[in-house]
Parts: C-alpha cells; sequence; structure tokens
C-alpha cells in the first residue's frame, strides 16, 4: 500500500487508531446504529475481495479464534467457499455464546479442520483470523506453530502475536503475505518490525462513518503533505524574507557543507556557514563566516554535524544563548549524553536510535512512547531517525513516517535532513511541520533516486520530491497538526 517508489495519488487517511482507539470507534459506530455484526461481514467481505483479486483459487485455510478477528474469518471463509474456493476451517476455541462471532460461525456450514500445524501446511494459503491488534499477551507455543506451518498468509487486521499499538512482536510472529485491516492505520501497521511482519497492507473501507473520529482522539498521524503545507515564493519577497540559516562548521566540515546546501535546496534565502576553523569548499552561493557564535545573523542555525563532540559540548551553550531557533543534531546530540536538561531551548532534535539511548535512555519497544517522553523532557520537536521515524512534539502529537526508502542509510543523509529542517524552520513553518515536511521530503528523495543513492545525490532530488509534496497537497482537505 505505502511503496517507497511509486507515491499514489491518494495517501491513505492520516489518522491512526491503536487498538483501544479503535475499539471505541467501532462502540461510536454502534452507538450510531451500525450493528457489530454488519460490521462483521463487511470486514469478512473486504478479506474474501482481497485473496480473490490476488490469488487464484487454491486450497484455504481459515484458521479462527473465539473473538471478533475470528468472526471476520469465518465471514470470509463463507464468502470463498460461495465463490467456488475449497475452504476448511479449524477453530482455536469456539467464540463466546451470543456474540456477532457465534453468529457468524453458525453461518459456517462447510468443512472443519483441526487447528494443528498440519493442517496448515496441507493448505495453500492460510488466512490468519486468531487474534486481532489488541492482544497482549504472547502467543501460545501451539498457535505459533500452526501459523509458522502455513506456506502462504494472509492476516486479519495483523498478524496474530502482533502489537497494533507499537508494532513489536509478541512472541513468535509470523510474517503475512497481505493484512487486510479496517478503518484507519494502526501503528504497529508501521512501526517496525510490525510494518515487514505484515507485507501488503490493505486498509478496507467497512462502512464506519468517519463522524466517529470526533469521539475518538488519534493515536497518531501518519506523515504526509496534508499535515503541513510548504511556504511557496510570493512575488514581493527576498532574500530576507524567504529565511536566513547558519551552520556550525567543525572538524568535518563536509557535513556541515551538506546541511548548508540542504538548507538553501529546500528554500532558505541566505544560508551561511558559520566557520570555526578554515574551510576550503564553499559553494559559491553560501556565506562564509567566521564571527563569533554569539554575533550568529541567522533566523536558525544548525549545530552539530560534524561538529566534534569536544567542540559541540562548548559550543552548544553559546548557540541557545544567542536565541534563534535551533536544530541539534549529531555531535551535539552526543556531547549531551545523560544531560537532556542541557538542550533545553532547542527547536528540532534529531537523534537515530544511539544517540537517543545515549541521551534519554533505550528507545524500548514503544517507539513512539519513547519519543513523546523525550519532546516532554526535553521541550523540543523530537524526530527519532530510522525506518520507521517517529516526530514527536512536546505537547504529545506524533507521526510516523513510512516515504523512506532503505537506502538513505548512507553516511550524510541525516546531515542533509538537518539542514532541511533547518530551511523549513527559517522560512515560518513551526518546528512540528518543519520536521514532519523535511523527513516526508527526505524520504520522498531518497525514494526517486533509489539504489546506489549517496547523500550527495539528495540535492538534486529535493526539487522533483517538493513537486510531489504540492501535487499531493492540490488533492488532500486541510488537516491541521
Amino acid at each position: 500500500m505505502l511503496d517507497a517508489r511509486h507515491l499514489p495519488r491518494h495517501l491513505p487517511p492520516p489518522e491512526l487508531l491503536d487498538p483501544a482507539a479503535m475499539a471505541r470507534a467501532d462502540q461510536a459506530a454502534i452507538a450510531a446504529g451500525i450493528s457489530g455484526f454488519t460490521l462483521m461481514e463487511a470486514a469478512g467481505r473486504a478479506v474474501a475481495r482481497a485473496i480473490r483479486q490476488r490469488f487464484a483459487p487454491a486450497r484455504v485455510l481459515v484458521l479462527a479464534g473465539p473473538g471478533n478477528n475470528g468472526g471476520d474469518g469465518y465471514v470470509a471463509a463463507r464468502l470463498l467457499q460461495r465463490a467456488g474456493w475449497p475452504v476448511r476451517l479449524a477453530a482455536l476455541a469456539p467464540p463466546g455464546a451470543g456474540s456477532d462471532a457465534a453468529r457468524a460461525a453458525a453461518d459456517w456450514s462447510g468443512p472443519m479442520a483441526p487447528f494443528t500445524p498440519e493442517s496448515a501446511a496441507a493448505a495453500d494459503l492460510v488466512v490468519d483470523a486468531v487474534f486481532g491488534a489488541g492482544l497482549s499477551r504472547p502467543l501460545a507455543a501451539t498457535v505459533a506453530a500452526t501459523l509458522a506451518a502455513a506456506r502462504n498468509r494472509v492476516a486479519i487486521d495483523v498478524p496474530s502475536g502482533l502489537d497494533g499499538g507499537t508494532g513489536a512482536a509478541r512472541g513468535e510472529v509470523s510474517p503475512a503475505a497481505l493484512t487486510v485491516t479496517f478503518f484507519r492505520l494502526k501503528p504497529g501497521h508501521l512501526l517496525l518490525p510490525g510494518r515487514t511482519l505484515c507485507g501488503e497492507i490493505v486498509l478496507a473501507d467497512i462502512g464506519l462513518p468517519v463522524s466517529v473520529l470526533g469521539a475518538v482522539a488519534a493515536s497518531a498521524l501518519l506523515n504526509q503533505p496534508a499535515l503541513w503545507r510548504l511556504r511557496r515564493p510570493g512575488a514581493s519577497d527576498h532574500k530576507y524574507r524567504r529565511g536566513t540559516v547558519a551552520v556550525i562548521a567543525g572538524e568535518m566540515a563536509g557535513a556541515a557543507l551538506l546541511a548548508a546546501e540542504a538548507a538553501r535546496r529546500i528554500g532558505a534565502g541566505l544560508v551561511s556557514i558559520q566557520a570555526l576553523a578554515p574551510l576550503q569548499g564553499v559553494a559559491p552561493g553560501l556565506i562564509l563566516r567566521h564571527a563569533p557564535l554569539s554575533d550568529i545573523r541567522a533566523d536558525v542555525v544548525v549545530c552539530g554535524p560534524g561538529l566534534g563532540v569536544a567542540t559541540a559540548r562548548v559550543q552548544l551553550p553559546a548557540v541557545l544563548r544567542a536565541g534563534r531557533q535551533v536544530v541539534a543534531d549529531a555531535d551535539t546530540l552526543t556531547a549531551c549524553a545523560g544531560q537532556p536538561e542541557a538542550l533545553r531551548g532547542a527547536a528540532v532534535l534529531t537523534p537515530h536510535e544511539g544517540e537517543f539511548a545515549r541521551v534519554f535512555g533505550p528507545v524500548g519497544a514503544d517507539r513512539l512512547g519513547a519519543a513523546r517522553r523525550a519532546a516532554a523532557l526535553s521541550g523540543a520537536v523530537i524526530v527519532l531517525k530510522g525506518a520507521d521515524t517517529v516526530v514527536a512534539a512536546p505537547d504529545g502529537r506524533a507521526a510516523i513516517n513510512a516515504s523512506a526508502p532503505p537506502a538513505l542509510a548512507t553516511a550524510g543523509s541525516g546531515d542533509v535532513l538537518a539542514g532541511m529542517i533547518g530551511g523549513l524552520l527559517a522560512q515560518g513553518l513551526t518546528a512540528f511541520e518543519a520536521a514532519l515536511a523535511a523527513v516526508w521530503l527526505h524520504g520522498r528523495a531518497g525514494a526517486l533516486i533509489g539504489r546506489g543513492l549517496v547523500a550527495e545525490d539528495l540535492l538534486a532530488a529535493l526539487a522533483p520530491a517538493l513537486a510531489e509534496a504540492d501535487e499531493v497537497s492540490a488533492l488532500s482537505p486541510d488537516r491541521p497538526v
């Protein structure tokens, strides 16, 4: 569904609902007059449709649990059988008496099979309808072994054992080729390892009205251009109105040069290098300054790329005292190991997982929660970088990015991102919006380049990534963040 190479014209809705929020959405729909069984029928129909669209008729085994996830499986089994597919069903346990799942089970009149690894191994396609995203305990060994025996799996909601809120695996979770989920994505569909365990993700409409979101707060957001608006240059603009950025250059000047060039390409009107040592190879459009940090003449300061830990430890306080918006990256973060309070006053912090652990402690299984806690502690927007980058604001807002390809895991890529954030801050975006926009555009630029990417390539790819963002924004309603 989210292909790093080809951007769909219509991205999934940005609201992400964790299992508890999704349960509240279901209850709100039921309170509005839509029966739970109607929703279950629609979910099972969506699963059967997705299977028929992607697979040729084959021997199917539906593994059904005792809850609503299992009920969806009973419906899908009945509809596939009606379409002429050979289907058997294996029940882990009977549904509760009087439940919607029990009603769906009563409508199944096809053959049954034992819930065993042997049954799963004999099928061409296994539908995992055992447990949904709200499972709070590790999978039992018998369930895990039965799912692992399947040659090809389709999961309903999430692969059984996957935590829909965090993307963590509870026990041995078998990956699915296809996952069909409903109404809104969950954080666990996007956070690792959940994203890889889900395979292709289909988000199906099962009739829940969008109005239920008024009673259910989104657990997080899927980062996309609907969440922010880039500043468009106007006829009366000049370089100072488009914003000014200073990048501090230290031991490894190449990193600072990458950040500075990224700030220029993303639209800042004037970018300077604040050099702490003699510097060669500065592009003609960059301003080279040797003034003390107390005399920084810029709206935004990017501090950290290639700076050196010892230098950063000395220079960061001066940069913060200058009263500018600060993007703290790389060596600046390492210089504050175990001292998150030393970063107070910065606008945006951009740690990878190792830097985050040095400053705030281990990320742990709950990536969203860790980023939120760090943002609240530091008072800054946190960009917790990785394949599943999380952006969190001090007020609790958070978004997960899914636009980045693996090719971005290369030296200098983070320096480019820091410069992009600085350039967008200088143009007037809030810290949260600048971080969201930069992370998404950085990912899209990487996807447009593909394999063989080096950090320098990202600079030229920013223009087409910006054009993509404008196109998607034109198709998206305004959704304030």
